[in-house]
């Protein structure tokens, strides 16, 4: 299995300067292009990818088959949400101009069947932002949390980040979304109030049972810095490593654009197929 830090050159595209405002699909399509150009190359080097958008709630593919979840949807959008299916696992996930969306992109070989040292990767990555606070920090699937998973990142039980994957035959891409500023309650009250939508009808609780309180920002938990100054920690953290060069973008660049554009016209093609 390839390690972030095993390759001379990792490849940085730090967009949180400026937050999307249009379809939250397009970043997801750069992490989507990226990934095959892994597949097909095992010399790829690493991609780590922040990125924000300004008002958005993604969904997992579950979520996308509940009984209302189009109308749910549709609720969103008349009140301003961009709205998306991912392709990575996890549910509902709320996005705003605190929220920071971080991905790995990297080959994997055909055999690294096992998902959970790519999870580990962006566990540690995270950890070494945060300095010293990183201590503070716990994995494990937060109770009551949104998007709940084995690798949901807490501190003093709140949780303040998800983990997701996405696969493909040769490459993987690791999706992880930090709350570092706002409030963790309306993050989670937003995520209920569309469950309370989109699960009406159904009597199995198939799907996140939500307690706002679950979830907290950094900001809330006493770990100071801005959202640009937790993408700086990223990068500086990336640079401590003095055995791989960081190539650092900030925007898509030409050579990925055409991959990017056909991702996204693949991934719109799917999202199509929402409720049915």
């Amino acid at each position: 299995m390839q390690n972030i830090r095993s390759k001379n050159t990792v490849q940085l595209l730090d967009t949180t300067s400026r937050p999307y405002t249009g379809e939250v699909l397009v970043p997801f399509s750069l992490d989507e292009a990226y990934a095959r150009l892994c597949a097909k190359d095992p010399a790829m080097p690493s991609l780590i990818h922040l990125w924000r958008h300004e008002r958005a709630m993604v969904l997992g593919s579950r979520d996308a088959k509940l009984p209302h979840a189009v109308e749910a949807i549709r609720e969103l959008q008349m009140r301003g949400y961009e709205t998306a299916v991912r392709q990575s696992g996890g549910a509902a996930v709320p996005l705003a101009p605190g929220v920071v969306n971080l991905s790995l992109v990297m080959p994997a070989g055909a055999v690294d069947l096992n998902p959970e040292p790519f999870f580990v990767q962006m566990v540690e990555l995270i950890r070494a932002a945060l300095g010293t606070d990183g201590e503070r920090m716990h994995s494990g699937e937060v109770a009551g949390a949104y998007c709940p998973g084995s690798y949901d990142l807490a501190m003093n039980g709140l949780k303040f980040c998800g983990i997701a994957q996405r696969r493909l035959t040769r490459a993987v891409a690791v999706q992880a979304f930090v709350n570092v500023e706002g409030s963790g309650r309306e993050y989670g009250e937003q995520v209920r109030a569309f469950y309370r939508v989109a699960a009406q009808g159904t009597t199995v609780h198939n799907y996140p049972q939500v307690q706002p309180e679950r979830m907290a920002s950094l900001a809330e938990l006493g770990v100071s810095g801005s959202v640009s100054g937790f993408a700086a920690r990223i990068r500086e953290g990336l640079n401590a490593n003095k055995e791989s060069a960081i190539a650092v973008m900030d925007s898509c660049p030409p050579w990925l654009e055409a991959e990017a554009g056909n991702a996204l016209d693949a991934l719109k093609v799917r999202n199509l197929l929402v409720g049915s």
